[in-house]
C-alpha cells in the first residue's frame, strides 16, 4: 500500500493536501488553529508510513491521548475524512488504495471521537 500511495514522496503530499484542506474547511478548520502544525505533519506522515507497510517508525502518542481533551466529534472525524479522500484523489490514488488506507483508519474513529 505504502507504494501505491506513492511511497514517502506520496505520502508526504497527501498529508500536505489533507491539512491545507482542512485548515481551510469551516467545518473544522477550528480544531487545527492551536495545532503545532509542523509536528502534526510530521507525526501524520510517519504514521500513515508505518501503517502502509513503509519504512517508517511510528514514534507519536497512542490515537486515544493524541485526541483527549480535543472534544472532536464523528462530524470532525468525517470532515476530516472527506479531506483525506480529496488529497488522495487530488494525488491520482487508485480507488482501492484509498479503500485499502481508510479500511486501515477506520478503527480508530472510536478513540479520536469524544466518547
Amino acid at each position: 500500500l505504502y507504494e501505491r500511495l506513492g511511497g514517502q514522496a506520496g505520502i508526504e503530499a497527501i498529508t500536505e493536501g489533507m491539512l491545507a484542506r482542512s485548515a481551510e474547511d469551516p467545518r473544522i478548520r477550528d480544531d487545527f488553529a492551536e495545532a503545532d502544525i509542523v509536528n502534526l505533519y510530521e507525526r501524520l506522515v510517519e504514521h500513515l508510513c508505518a501503517l502502509t507497510g513503509g519504512p517508517c517508525t511510528y514514534g507519536g502518542r497512542d490515537m486515544r491521548a493524541a485526541h483527549a481533551g480535543l472534544g472532536l466529534t464523528e462530524a470532525d472525524f468525517n470532515a476530516l475524512v472527506e479531506n483525506l479522500v480529496d488529497a488522495m484523489t487530488q494525488r491520482g490514488v487508485p480507488i482501492t488504495a484509498q479503500n485499502e488506507l481508510l479500511a486501515i483508519l477506520a478503527p480508530m474513529r472510536g478513540e479520536v471521537i469524544r466518547q
